[in-house]
């Protein structure tokens, strides 16, 4: 059941993609997955520096290059 507290997620809204990049410290060999989605790049950035400073990167999805990610 919906709950009608939630307003409904927009998906085109959240441009930018945060990946933790584990393959630069050679931790995987897999393409690295967004780990989330934001609506503003700031949030993204910030929220990547948290939880992985060294290694983290921020993608545009709603560019040419970062849409073909």
């Amino acid at each position: 059941m919906p709950n009608h507290h939630l307003a409904p997620v927009e998906l085109s809204a959240y441009r930018w993609a945060v990946h933790c990049c584990s393959y630069k410290l050679d931790l995987s060999h897999k393409p690295d997955r967004a780990v989330a989605l934001f609506e503003h790049e700031s949030a993204a950035r910030y929220f990547g520096g948290l939880m992985w400073p060294s290694t983290f990167e921020v993608v545009d999805l709603q560019s040419p290059v970062g849409a073909g990610q």
